[in-house]
């Protein structure tokens, strides 16, 4: 899995950082601003190329990152904001209690050791810290789900088809041409379960329709305005 990481940073760096992409620009970075506004100490697991490090940085916190790439910890490194290293998310080289927020944006549906990872997001956190947890939605991470544009009705219809959502399942991704991307599907119960059984109690959830940069990319975007493709999760260790 992170070989095909290495292999295909720079899809990631170029397409989804420095104001390269709406749904970061319009929604993510505003909603991670907000919700790590007042942290002092935060840990970015999974920082790519440290666009959220950053942005916790400017926010006056000390930020420390950590990702298993090493061509993303390289730009990250050279962008500045914080302290990065190289290390997977299920061994956090952190004592307990480092942090008094952990944020996580658009990694855990490609991590396989997600109860070990839970499991050191809470161990790092103090008491009553934040863990700011940023999914695709497993509505949209579902296997064989997506947009359909059915001709065959009369009229015609669009609609969003669900695949086997309660079955954990793992693909590789074609995201873009020649660009394989790993995704694990899970439904919302098993992280939820999960954070809870390590002390991570849901003190705010979020579905926000996509914003308006995205459905402009596309005609026929403008239908799935009301299909959720971020899942945001405020936690908070007890």
């Amino acid at each position: 899995m992170s070989e095909l990481w290495e292999t295909h940073a720079e899809w990631w760096i170029d397409g989804f950082t420095d104001g390269a992409d709406p749904e970061y620009e319009e929604q993510i970075l505003p909603l991670a601003a907000r919700e790590l506004e007042g942290a002092r100490r935060v840990l970015d697991v999974g920082c790519g190329d440290g666009q959220v490090t950053r942005l916790a940085n400017r926010l006056g916190a000390d930020v420390w990152a950590i990702d298993p790439t090493w061509n993303c910890l390289r730009v990250a490194h050279e962008r500045g904001g914080g302290v990065f290293a190289r290390a997977g998310a299920g061994a956090l080289p952190f004592a307990d209690g480092s942090f008094d927020a952990v944020v996580a944006c658009l990694v855990f549906e490609h991590i396989r050791d997600v109860d070990d990872a839970i499991a050191e997001v809470a161990r790092v956190l103090q008491p009553c810290g934040r863990f700011c947890f940023f999914l695709n939605h497993p509505l949209l991470q579902t296997p064989n789900s997506g947009w359909i544009d059915d001709q065959f009705l009369d009229p015609p219809e669009q609609y969003w088809r669900i695949g086997p959502y309660l079955v954990e399942d793992e693909t590789i991704e074609e995201v873009e041409k020649d660009v394989f991307i790993p995704f694990i599907h899970r439904p919302l119960s098993r992280y939820v379960n999960t954070l809870a059984a390590n002390g991570l109690f849901v003190q705010r959830m979020e579905e926000p329709s996509p914003p308006a940069g995205f459905l402009a990319k596309a005609e026929e975007y403008e239908a799935a305005s009301t299909i959720p493709r971020l899942l945001y999760l405020r936690t908070v260790k007890g």
